[in-house]
């Protein structure tokens, strides 16, 4: 089946989907300790990220699903709690829901490309993307230079995997506090990082770009890593650090590749899977996703956008190696700093330039500002990768405000209780041979009545 993009939809495919827009039923009844949200619209390549993606963005946990969209209709079940585990009871939070997955619907819309809250003022500043080689202080050194040259970092986030690096910066003018229009400026800002970037190790090389428009952060760093292939590793054979497993067989008798993903339960962790999943141009057509608290299990029936399947080792190969690394890319075992202060021109500089100074190695950061305040988190390690002494972090917080910086907790995964409510999990694989009341029932397929 072919899934053209939007921007690709004839007229009379254009008309069939503003007549059949998402339909969104919210069942609390159902399910004692989860919110159910059934999903179904007509289908089209890339929705399933964003209806998951938009659900992730309002900080929501889903623990389990059933997902359909075998030819013209997408049918979905999700299984959904806030980030504490309650069931999602608020009325205002609930029309937001049903608003932005209804907005996975609009025209024009390019897959991957929505605006979220962290992004917001982006026309106000100028974007820059950052990938590299990975080094303790790295983020000290990007903050630096950037004060150096006169420019402020109103946004930033951070993530590292596998010894590389990707960034997105917000950065203003600090004159005018907006655009950098300036064009020696901007010359002079590329050239300096890309030579910050590349130090004396990098021999897969860097890359700098000013970007224009707003692009869901998250989003594109997963794209920007995957596109630096921070998949790649020597250990490629060796023990995997989330305990995990990730298996390729083939469906022969209905024609598709199924992809078997268990491995520790953390936030997100459908939305990392399925970015990976569509940067590599395969399309789910099945999908059942559970938790049992501390385990996840993800099943997918997929093919390629062509119709393939994965016919060769080397290709199941690296579908298994890209899904790890997305899998690896927000696993931290370290500790989680929270900055929340008076923003100020430099202030970002003067703060990573401390943690490095105490021997700190900054893996992720979200950094954020919203009017006069500044909101920065922080995941540190020390320069080996192992846990921080908490006497170096106290001697941090003396440094830098110990009422401003504290260490927070990380938030739990889903707890156990949900799926002990929600215990039936099973396979597509027996799914296709159930009767259509059972699938009527569980919202997987319409009445047409």
């Amino acid at each position: 089946m072919d899934f053209p993009h939007c921007a690709e939809l004839n007229e009379y495919q254009k008309f069939v989907w503003r007549m059949n827009p998402p339909r969104v039923v919210v069942d609390n009844s159902s399910c004692e300790v989860a919110t159910l949200f059934k999903v179904d619209s007509s289908n089209r390549l890339g929705i399933l990220l964003e209806v998951v993606q938009a659900l992730t963005d309002l900080d929501l946990r889903i623990n389990k699903a059933y997902i359909s969209s075998d030819g013209g209709w997408f049918m979905n079940v999700f299984y959904v709690t806030d980030a504490l585990g309650n069931k999602i009871s608020n009325k205002d939070t609930i029309g937001t829901i049903e608003k932005r997955i209804s907005s996975c619907h609009e025209f024009p819309r390019r897959v991957g490309l929505i605006q979220s809250a962290k992004t917001s003022d982006a026309p106000k500043h100028t974007i820059i993307e950052l990938t590299g080689r990975d080094r303790p202080g790295l983020m000290s050194e990007i903050c630096a230079l950037l004060t150096q040259m006169k420019c402020n970092v109103n946004a930033a986030e951070l993530w590292t995997h596998n010894m590389r690096v990707a960034c997105l910066l917000h950065v203003s003018d600090e004159a005018t506090g907006s655009l950098i229009e300036e064009k020696d400026k901007l010359h002079g800002i590329k050239e300096s990082l890309c030579n910050l970037l590349k130090g004396d190790q990098d021999s897969r090389g860097a890359r700098m770009d000013f970007v224009t428009g707003i692009t869901h952060s998250e989003r594109r760093l997963h794209q920007m890593m995957f596109a630096d292939r921070d998949y790649e590793r020597d250990d490629e054979d060796g023990d995997w650090d989330m305990n995990g497993k990730i298996t390729v067989d083939n469906c022969d008798e209905k024609g598709y590749s199924v992809l078997h993903i268990e491995c520790r339960n953390r936030p997100k962790l459908v939305f990392d899977t399925l970015c990976t999943l569509t940067d590599m141009h395969y399309v789910v057509f099945h999908a059942t996703i559970d938790s049992d608290g501390q385990r996840a299990y993800q099943e997918y029936y997929i093919r390629h956008t062509d119709g393939c399947t994965l016919n060769s080792d080397a290709e199941r190969r690296r579908v298994i190696q890209c899904l790890r690394a997305a899998i690896e890319r927000r696993v931290f075992e370290g500790l989680r700093l929270e900055l929340c202060t008076s923003d100020r021109v430099g202030l970002l500089s003067e703060v990573t330039r401390i943690m490095r100074e105490h021997g700190l190695s900054v893996t992720r950061a979200d950094v954020s500002t919203t009017g006069n305040n500044a909101t920065n988190v922080f995941y540190v390690t020390d320069t080996t990768g192992n846990e921080v002494d908490l006497k170096v972090i106290e001697a941090v917080r003396r440094e830098i405000g110990q009422a401003v910086l504290k260490v927070t907790p990380m938030l739990p995964t889903s707890p156990s209780r949900i799926t002990q409510e929600i215990k039936s999990r099973f396979s597509f694989g027996t799914l296709f041979g159930m009767p259509s009341q059972v699938l009527y029932n569980l919202g997987l397929i319409r009445s047409h009545s």
